[in-house]
């Protein structure tokens, strides 16, 4: 039997990049630690605030759920409450929000569903099947629109997502590989810009394994299937030499995310914040004069008519 190097009990897992094990206490004790770290280092929540959380029912939102109600509940200037966005993607998304909601109900936070049927007329699967887009391609733009729209509507002043250290050290180097670096910009932290609700990401700083065993040890209710969209071979092909990496080398993933650090000056820099227009069509934020939300809107109502027109004939 394997033993905690903290206190001789029963390690539940091994802290690789820090040659660590830890029982679940003193797992728990870590895991908690590295995400008030990533709250402190960037200011993620301060007095007043009124946070909304992107709560998808994955183990992610779910973990991130739960973690922010342990951190939070006992203060009175601080609010939560949470957003589940339901695409409308069959077999998968529908067991997701259920226990989106059977985890809101549990902790006792307020929580909003809100559909792409609702707000836009269709499902993603009626937009995969009338557009020319890819699946990711409707589903970013519009959960992106919906989660702001939403979130601004209810008065909040942060919208945390579950994003975790893979997902953050993926984007940055499929942007460096893609010479997309005034993408690779957006992910600055607290980048203010008016009509945008704060993004904050507390588990920056943790890996994905330990969202997971942190979610497992507290019995949280979590999907752990990956949507059937899902099928980037680039993103794929980066994440796996990734996972090589940091197998052969613990720790490195961390090394990406320091390096992606060092270039924020120089990327703000290159990149000054823009000031945001109002969508001419729906009022949202936009660089542009139409949001992207609404041209995609405009191109799926155009196919829908043409292939109403083609079944007529």
């Amino acid at each position: 039997m394997i033993r905690c190097d903290r206190c001789k009990r029963h390690a539940v897992t091994y802290i690789r990049h820090a040659n660590l094990h830890l029982c679940a206490r003193h797992f728990i004790e870590y895991f908690e630690r590295k995400v008030k770290y990533a709250i402190k280092k960037y200011n993620m929540i301060e007095s007043g605030d009124k946070i909304a959380i992107a709560l998808s029912g994955g183990k992610d939102s779910v973990t991130l759920t739960y973690v922010l109600h342990k951190f939070l509940s006992k203060r009175r200037d601080v609010e939560i409450f949470a957003i589940t966005v339901d695409e409308g993607i069959e077999g998968y998304r529908p067991p997701t929000v259920k226990i989106a909601k059977k985890i809101t109900s549990e902790l006792g936070i307020e929580h909003v569903v809100v559909s792409f049927k609702e707000y836009f007329g269709m499902t993603l699967d009626e937009m995969v099947k009338l557009g020319d887009k890819k699946p990711c391609t409707y589903c970013g733009v519009f959960r992106k629109y919906l989660l702001n729209k939403i979130a601004r509507e209810m008065g909040a002043t942060k919208l945390a997502t579950g994003h975790n250290l893979d997902d953050e050290v993926q984007t940055i180097l499929l942007n460096f590989l893609q010479a997309d670096i005034e993408r690779l910009a957006r992910l600055i932290p607290q980048r203010v810009q008016e009509g945008l609700v704060m993004r904050i990401k507390p588990f920056r700083e943790v890996y994905e394994r330990d969202v997971v065993v942190y979610g497992l040890l507290h019995n949280l209710p979590m999907d752990m299937n990956e949507c059937p969209y899902s099928y980037f071979p680039v993103r794929a092909m980066v994440r796996d030499f990734i996972y090589d990496f940091e197998e052969k080398y613990p720790g490195r993933k961390y090394s990406i995310m320091r390096s992606f650090e060092t270039l924020i000056p120089c990327l703000k820099q290159m990149f000054p914040q823009i000031r945001l227009n109002r969508c001419e069509r729906c009022g949202e934020p936009t660089p542009k004069k139409v949001c992207q939300a609404c041209v995609l809107l405009e191109e799926l109502r155009r196919a829908k008519e043409l292939k109403s027109k083609q079944t007529k004939s």
